[in-house]
């Protein structure tokens, strides 16, 4: 497909005088799956903005010390691929696995400077609706544009959008210490000393150097975390590690090992393994937390017993979507993983790893709000299944659809690595 240059008008305020159909298209996000929409609606001549509350990858940039699982040929969409050939943009190697620094500055930035023109940055939207009737309201509601309220540098913004692509993901909403996923006013008072992400420990060292450190989480997050301690510990060997998990063997968090396709992923568990059977690192599990106060440090307490106190968590549980700005719009999530309705099942982390979901798109990802779509990690919920691939497809599927090419919207394919075993990895996206 050739690739269309297109200049386009980017928004309609409320004070413009742009007629209704040529509203464009509204992509909240500009991480990997919503610059990743951009450039398919921009490839097939479909007006839209791009509104991130921050900078551009802001998300990845917070892991960028983090090693992706996935080599580059898995992280690159297709179409993204295409418009960085008409620029002096080169290639990386497929076979090589980026760091997320790498992955931001080798495609993501490339890409948004292409697409500058149509991204506000420091853009954060605070809800969604449809123009002059509220959630309740059915009569004409699928001829209303959507109406972005948008907080900018300048104050309260009104945007119009003929369909919204919802590309926010779920970093930065990370699931609390406690077992049973509820947020208490005790954790949040401990948060200046608590993690709820793969930290850089090789820049932040006197934070963790000859500390009492805790690791809590069975994923891939939380190995990354105890392998970067375990180099720490080796230059300060009074560093104390502690892995605390909710599986009944930690054996359960070593992933598929030799027989992952994504070498990088599975030398992960070996190497922990290894670090578990040396003594590097001291195992707890099961141990369901249910209590979590300081006194000399932050003290653990599950139903029976209690920890010594550490001096810092690093609390790699996963991440939830937050919803808060879709609520006036009609949306489906389902009750269990809080992902879209549809693709709960062909997401269920019980049922599949991160290679073995099938493809899905539009058809899947349609909500009773006509024109509204939530895709990415955000679509997954809390699923700790998704690809970088798997929302580039999705996206593709969607803009089909919004551009009239229902074929190729139907037309769903994936090519993912195997896995017996899948976590989220650094961002839940590699």
């Amino acid at each position: 497909m050739e690739f269309k240059i297109i200049q386009q008008a980017v928004c309609c305020d409320s004070k413009s005088a742009c007629c209704e159909q040529e509203l464009p298209v509204a992509v909240i996000g500009a991480g990997p799956i919503g610059l990743a929409a951009a450039v398919h609606l921009k490839e097939r001549g479909v007006s839209f903005f791009v509104l991130e509350k921050g900078e551009v990858s802001a998300n990845v940039r917070s892991w960028e010390h983090v090693t992706l699982f996935s080599p580059w040929q898995y992280n690159i969409d297709e179409a993204g691929k295409r418009l960085l050939s008409y620029t002096d943009w080169q290639e990386p190697d497929g076979e090589k696995i980026p760091t997320g620094k790498e992955l931001v500055e080798s495609y993501l930035l490339p890409l948004s400077e292409v697409l500058a023109p149509n991204i506000y940055t420091n853009h954060e939207v605070i809800s969604i609706t449809r123009d002059g009737i509220d959630r309740m309201k059915s009569t004409n509601r699928s001829s209303q544009p959507f109406l972005l309220y948008v907080e900018t540098p300048n104050g309260l913004k009104e945007m119009k959008a003929k369909a919204v692509i919802d590309a926010t993901g779920t970093w930065g909403n990370p699931n609390p210490v406690k077992s049973n996923g509820v947020w208490l006013r005790t954790e949040k008072e401990l948060a200046s000393i608590i993690d709820y992400h793969i930290p850089n420990i090789e820049a932040s060292k006197n934070l963790y150097a000859n500390k009492r450190i805790a690791v809590i989480g069975g994923g891939h997050s939380a190995i990354n975390s105890l392998l970067n301690l375990v180099a720490l510990k080796e230059k300060y060997p009074n560093t104390s590690i502690t892995w605390i998990l909710r599986k009944k063997r930690v054996e359960d968090a070593f992933g598929g090992g030799s027989n992952d396709e994504l070498a990088a992923r599975g030398e992960l568990g070996v190497r922990i393994s290894d670090f578990v059977r040396d003594g590097y690192i001291n195992v707890i599990t099961p141990f369901l937390i249910k209590r979590i106060h300081k006194q000399n440090g932050v003290v653990l307490e599950s139903q029976h017993n209690k920890l010594e106190p550490f001096d810092r968590l690093i609390v790699n549980t996963g991440n939830r979507p937050n919803y808060e700005i879709n609520r006036a719009l009609r949306f489906e999530r389902e009750a269990i993983t809080e992902a879209v309705s549809a693709i709960a099942p062909l997401i269920d982390p019980n049922e599949h790893s991160c290679g073995s979901v099938p493809a899905h798109g539009e058809k899947e990802l349609r909500q009773p709000e006509p024109n509204f779509y939530i895709v990415g990690s955000k679509s997954y919920g809390r699923a700790p299944t998704f690809l970088m691939a798997t929302g580039y497809e999705q996206v593709r599927s969607v803009v089909a659809y919004l551009a009239g090419d229902k074929e190729a919207a139907e037309n769903v394919q994936l090519q993912l690595p195997e896995t017996g075993v899948c976590h989220s990895g650094a961002g839940g996206c590699c």
